[in-house]
């Protein structure tokens, strides 16, 4: 080793001494080889670790299940009856938004069809929606359908906003002068928080307010964002969001998801919905009425009851965050990419293009990069850090994406990372 390295490895060991959140480590389930060695874990960006917290909770709920069956729903620890309200504080804390704005429902895509079915109203003057030509491919799939199903053909009335050539990121300006060339034909904008392949996070306050110029509704896909950035939804005049819980919130595979619907819309009677009885106010509820009377907050949204098993990790985890600060980890979320980012910059002549804005209001804390000579070659240099006990992440065609999110990676992670991915790109022809 030499003293460049040695130096790297002081700094980084200096800066996790000096890290107030590095407690928080120990609250989550590091992942470990069969033998107990640790892996180096970037893939928060996927699925984030599970806060033990989580484990002791999903039990509580076992228990009580083995112990009350359906007495549960009133008597349980949490009563099951009202579960997806235990949620409503810690998804308040993250989106900025009011209690009666968000609510844990169903997973992100059922969400997303479930809000386009009340805010995309599309006319034959006002038929298109807008979305990046990036888009996670379920969002794609999501507004293809709805404008199908709605009967416009999405390959005339789906617009695209693209990079520009050389580029691998998006410009505002090119957003707003997209959304102001549309104008009176655009029914529909619907944008993530962070763009999933670059990590690019977006100005949503801007983008919010150039659609509602042209008279165009807006949504945003909150799933790269949401405990990952600081939101301010219910300023930034959103109509509706959605996002899942599975990534930055930890929650675990296949958690519940959540929306957000702006409080101007949440006692509106004129939306239509697809309904079901637990949107139904809670008041008559239980009168099984066939009369559709809608809960006057986000959860008139909801269709069925909240599966207990699969919140129970979500309300562990949102509790974290609240205890933690949203704010509090940002600001080591950024010193984390920035000392990553640092530390790629020396292999940038090596071997690496940084893909992620390198400006701090333009990234979460996911960091993607392309390994130079193509697809195949990066795909090698991801497999061998595979083999060097490093989980990150590859997206097609030539991506690996990182993130070391502030709850549980260190800047002693971060050091390790790029030594071996230095090593890897040595071994790779």
């Amino acid at each position: 080793m030499n003293a460049a390295e040695q130096a790297i490895i002081q700094q980084a060991a200096a800066l996790d001494r000096a890290d107030t959140l590095a407690p928080w480590r120990q609250k989550f389930a590091l992942p470990r080889k069969a033998g107990g060695e640790p892996l180096l874990y970037f893939a928060g960006h996927s699925l984030g670790l599970a806060p033990l917290a989580a484990l002791d909770l999903v039990s509580e709920e076992l228990a009580d299940w083995s112990r009350l069956a359906v007495l549960g729903h009133h008597t349980a620890h949490r009563p099951w009856i009202d579960y997806h309200t235990f949620a409503t504080r810690g998804l308040q804390h993250l989106t900025g938004a009011k209690p009666c704005e968000v609510v844990a429902m169903n997973s992100l895509t059922v969400n997303l069809h479930l809000m386009m079915a009340s805010f995309y109203r599309p006319s034959a003057e006002r038929p298109k929606i807008l979305i990046e030509a990036g888009a996670f491919s379920s969002d794609h799939l999501a507004v293809s359908s709805q404008l199908a199903w709605h009967g416009f053909d999405p390959a005339t009335h789906l617009e695209l906003v693209a990079p520009r050539p050389g580029e691998d990121t998006l410009r505002h300006e090119d957003i707003e002068s997209t959304i102001e060339r549309l104008g009176s034909s655009l029914a529909l904008v619907l944008w993530p928080g962070v763009q999933f392949r670059t990590g690019q996070a977006f100005d949503c306050g801007r983008i919010a307010a150039a659609a509602k110029r042209v008279g165009a509704t807006v949504g945003f896909d909150m799933g790269h964002a949401i405990g990952n950035l600081p939101l301010a939804l219910h300023d930034w005049d959103a109509d509706f969001a959605a996002w899942c819980s599975y990534k930055y919130l930890n929650a675990g595979p296949g958690a519940v998801g959540g929306c957000f619907v702006h409080e101007r819309h949440v006692a509106r009677r004129d939306l239509p919905r697809l309904a079901g009885w637990w949107g139904h106010e809670p008041a008559t509820r239980f009168q099984m009425r066939a009369d559709f009377v809608p809960s006057r907050d986000a959860a008139g949204w909801a269709i069925s009851n909240p599966p207990v098993l699969a919140t129970a990790p979500l309300i562990a985890s949102l509790e974290l965050f609240r205890e933690a600060d949203i704010a509090k980890l940002r600001d080591k979320s950024l010193r984390l990419t920035g000392f990553l980012l640092e530390l790629l910059q020396r292999h940038t002549e090596r071997g690496l293009r940084i893909v992620t804005p390198t400006h701090a209001d333009e990234r979460g804390c996911q960091v993607s990069m392309r390994v130079v000579g193509g697809s195949s070659r990066g795909r090698r240099v991801f497999d061998a850090l595979g083999d060097k006990d490093v989980i990150c992440d590859w997206r097609e065609p030539d991506l690996i994406r990182v993130a070391p999110v502030p709850f549980y990676n260190s800047f002693a992670d971060v050091q390790q990372f790029v030594a071996r991915l230095a090593t890897s790109l040595r071994e790779v022809p």
